[in-house]
């Protein structure tokens, strides 16, 4: 008998009979922690904004995932109790049993005090106003010795007395004083703004917001916080307009729809000649 061979036959038979055991516990793990951690086994999180809890339950249910309500705001616009955001995003990739966090839109909107803006200029009144949850609504304008002095506070064509409860967000109307020696303004230039910045800056200049036009691009109410102008009518220039003026605002998501600065045109033009 080669006693030899016989010895390194074993030695070597172990070592073979190790590394299979090796490789079989790594497959063997492997499986286990694909099934544990369902590897690969991505889903795509459905847009749940704009639907009801229960329609939402419908949706995730059948992709194996769970819901719950974290927070809440007031949208007026929006549906009463509809989603109005969700964490994670819609599209995003999430494993089985993953919990979408919802805000939803408040049933009952928050209640804040009317200031007493009688007095005030309008800038400092727009500054009340928004700094209590409210929104500045049309200004009218009368004949009076001190231009953009408001004369009375307006809420859906009635007169708002001072620390009446209303609800947030509501739309304050001002009746403004104007002097016939200090009556027009400029439109702005809004074009490439956003909505909100958009309005803000027409009220800055004692105009009015008409018209809000939005394209086939804007199909919700997150798009429309998003959208941005690009065209005003009347467009902005020296042309003066009486204070109290309506402009009206065409909204796109599409940024390319926004015409490009006359000086910036002037800009590229000179670099490409060069």
């Amino acid at each position: 008998m080669n006693i030899k061979g016989f010895i390194f036959n074993k030695i070597t038979a172990n070592i073979l009979a190790g590394a299979l055991l090796v490789i079989v516990l790594i497959f063997g793990t492997g499986l286990m922690l694909d099934k544990i951690t369902r590897h690969n086994l991505e889903i795509t999180v459905p847009d749940l904004t704009n639907m009801s809890v229960d329609e939402a339950e419908k949706v995730v249910s059948a992709n194996k995932m769970k819901l719950e309500v974290i927070d809440s705001v007031y949208v007026r616009r929006m549906g009463k109790g509809l989603i109005y955001r969700q964490n994670p995003k819609a599209g995003s990739k999430v494993k089985e049993g993953r919990r979408i966090l919802l805000t939803i839109n408040a049933v009952n909107a928050k209640k804040v005090m009317m200031p007493n803006l009688i007095g005030y200029s309008m800038r400092q009144a727009k500054a009340e106003i928004l700094s209590k949850g409210l929104q500045i609504g049309r200004l009218e304008y009368v004949t009076d010795i001190a231009t953009n002095n408001v004369l009375k506070q307006m809420h859906e064509g009635t007169e708002i007395t001072p620390g009446t409860m209303i609800e947030s967000e509501s739309k304050i109307d001002l009746v403004l004083g104007l002097n016939n020696d200090d009556c027009v303004t400029y439109a702005p230039v809004v074009t490439g703004m956003k909505f909100r910045n958009a309005v803000e800056a027409i009220h800055d200049n004692s105009l009015n917001v008409k018209d809000i036009i939005f394209d086939e691009t804007v199909r919700d109410y997150s798009d429309s916080l998003n959208s941005v102008v690009y065209r005003q009518d009347p467009d902005y220039g020296e042309t003066p307009l009486l204070m109290g003026m309506d402009i009206s605002l065409y909204l796109t998501t599409d940024i390319t729809k926004v015409p490009v600065p006359e000086e910036e045109e002037e800009n590229e033009a000179n670099q490409e000649s060069r």
